[in-house]
């Protein structure tokens, strides 16, 4: 993974190694370099603008160009810049100590949604929950099946309807009055997506968020989709003020461009990252983390 950024961002680096003495053109230079690779790696252009900016505004301060080892202080600075563009984040799902918790999963057809919600059951039950999944995709059949076995798996109970005689608003709204009386603490209910963003599906999710009132509006994005990750993230977001984002199959072969763009265009954190297919395969997002290895540091 960003195994094509990594070794451009270590071609411009290189090249204030070679320099002998570090000049504001130097760095300018340089800049350029890492321009090229965070714009091929889909990030988006108004992001990048902004973080070549800040960059090479604290890069051509007088403690970088007097110090003996310039290259590692650039370093340091596009690592920190790295981390802020993605950062802070807050893990937390909000859980209630009192009552049942509500979290509304979304995101576009193939996204993983469905995978996800039971990726999610399965970290809530290691935190000591019991939760409910509700199947309020109705506009994909095989989606309801698909959360039964996930149901199964993890061990935990699934709540559907006939979709040729419900709605999701309605699958809902029963589905979370019938984990209030099974006594669940948290429900994750998986709504319809589409295979791109129509007002048909917005309409849908707002009356979902007005009628049942989640707790948390979690957004699965397809990290291999790049910058369209980032825009039905910013339609989403328009729509339902989402509280977080997990990106899906970060894993693969991402250019890591909705990594860095999401957090930039949204204002809403990437709370976890999907890295396989395994039910156990959900994992906080660091952004430290994320910014070594970009940078190849880890």
């Amino acid at each position: 993974m960003f195994e094509s950024i990594t070794q451009s961002l270590g071609k411009a680096f290189s090249a204030f190694r070679g320099a002998g003495k570090i000049t504001e053109g130097n760095i300018r230079e340089g800049m350029q370099q890492v321009r090229q690779a965070l714009l091929e790696a889909d990030v988006a252009y108004d992001v990048v603008q902004n973080f070549i900016n800040s960059v090479t505004q604290k890069a051509i301060g007088e403690e970088v160009l007097k110090s003996l080892r310039p290259e590692q202080q650039i370093v340091g600075i596009v690592h920190q810049e790295l981390m802020e563009l993605m950062g802070p984040v807050d893990h937390s799902l909000a859980t209630r100590r009192d009552g049942t918790s509500v979290i509304m999963m979304c995101g576009l057809q193939g996204s993983g949604k469905t995978t996800t919600c039971g990726k999610l059951a399965t970290r809530l039950k290691e935190q000591g929950y019991s939760p409910y999944l509700v199947a309020a995709d109705l506009q994909r059949p095989a989606a309801i099946e698909q959360l039964k076995i996930i149901g199964a798996q993890v061990g935990c109970p699934v709540y559907s309807e006939d979709p040729r005689t419900s709605n999701p608003v309605q699958v809902c709204r029963n589905g979370v009055a019938a984990a209030r009386r099974s006594g669940a603490k948290v429900v994750i209910l998986d709504t319809a997506g589409r295979l791109h963003v129509d007002s048909e599906l917005m309409q849908e999710l707002q009356q979902i968020d007005t009628q049942v009132g989640p707790d948390q509006a979690l957004l699965v994005c397809d990290a291999m989709t790049g910058q369209d990750a980032v825009n039905s993230a910013k339609a989403f977001n328009d729509a339902l003020e989402l509280d977080g984002v997990i990106l899906t199959k970060l894993d693969g072969d991402t250019r890591g461009g909705a990594a860095l763009s999401v957090k930039a265009v949204t204002g809403v954190p990437i709370k976890f990252v999907g890295v396989g297919e395994q039910l156990d395969r959900l994992e906080d997002f660091h952004p430290d983390r994320m910014a070594g290895r970009i940078l190849g540091m880890g």
